[in-house]
């Protein structure tokens, strides 16, 4: 299956109508529908009502759209039935214990899509390590299923549980972790080093994601809007950066032609995993 290319995913309550209203007008790759955190527990069943309603205002620009599930999985059952659908692309899928929970899950999945005349293996799945237990299994989380695409630590869920404050310094180690575990897998990093609860801080907001990206991670996702189009500017590719790239590669095919394997551009020495950064970058870019 191949591998999405996402940058921004935005989380939008499934009850907030104003904020599902606007969300398709955001900008962001992916619109994730929240049934988790910022919906009350008697809110649940209401949620899961709105969602055939919510998903089609928020998938009309364009953007795909994700339904991140409750853990429990007296909870979970019930939002697959009703986020599983032909417009959903993705399940988020929170606190996820290790790979045996995410095969679980994909078989509830698959039922439900199979129920629906749709092809199985089609929802894909993020998944959100947000304890300590789950991050010995980090690698094995990541490969589990097909269906996974992108796995992330929960910042704020896992500095809770490690009495720790959320920063960069909590989660260097483990962001590190995850887009090794992730890179390994073939599927994307999701998420940033840095402690963002200022939403109003932008410097240091495109700061942290800079970083981030230099580090390895691919998306990230937000809770506020103003954030989208820094992640998709810091996240994505720039013109000027994939013209360099395919520079670089016609000048390192050019002396391969002449029988080099090392030459010099722009003033540095290239060699094949510097030309390998660089096809890649083009085919993100694309």
């Amino acid at each position: 299956m191949t591998l999405p290319n996402w940058r921004s995913l935005l989380f939008v309550p499934v009850t907030a109508e104003r904020f599902v209203a606007r969300a398709h007008t955001r900008g962001a790759d992916v619109i994730i529908l929240d049934l988790e955190d910022s919906i009350p527990p008697p809110e649940k069943d209401a949620a899961r009502a709105a969602l055939p309603a919510a998903v089609a205002v928020v998938g009309q620009g364009g953007a795909e759209v994700a339904v991140r599930i409750n853990r429990q999985l007296e909870i979970a059952i019930p939002d697959i039935a009703a986020a599983v659908r032909p417009e959903v692309t993705a399940l988020m899928l929170p606190k996820v214990m290790g790979p045996e929970h995410i095969r679980l899950l994909s078989e509830v999945v698959g039922a439900r899509e199979a129920a629906l005349g749709l092809p199985i293996g089609r929802t894909r799945f993020i998944a959100l390590v947000e304890t300590p237990q789950a991050l010995p299994h980090l690698y094995a989380i990541a490969a589990a299923d097909p269906r996974m695409a992108a796995m992330a630590v929960g910042s704020e869920d896992l500095s809770t549980e490690l009495e720790a404050v959320p920063g960069a310094d909590m989660l260097y180690p483990f962001g590190m972790m995850v887009v090794a575990a992730t890179r390994a897998a073939g599927i994307m990093p999701l998420g940033s080093i840095g402690a963002f609860a200022d939403f109003k801080d932008l410097d240091g907001y495109r700061a942290a994601l800079k970083r981030s990206r230099k580090l390895g991670f691919a998306c990230t996702s937000c809770i506020h809007p103003l954030h989208v189009p820094i992640i998709n500017e810091e996240y994505g590719v720039a013109p000027a950066e994939a013209d360099r790239a395919r520079r670089l590669i016609a000048t390192f095919e050019e002396a391969l032609a002449k029988g080099a394997g090392a030459v010099a551009f722009e003033g540095a020495m290239i060699d094949l995993p510097v030309v390998e950064r660089a096809r890649r970058l083009l085919a993100r870019a694309r």
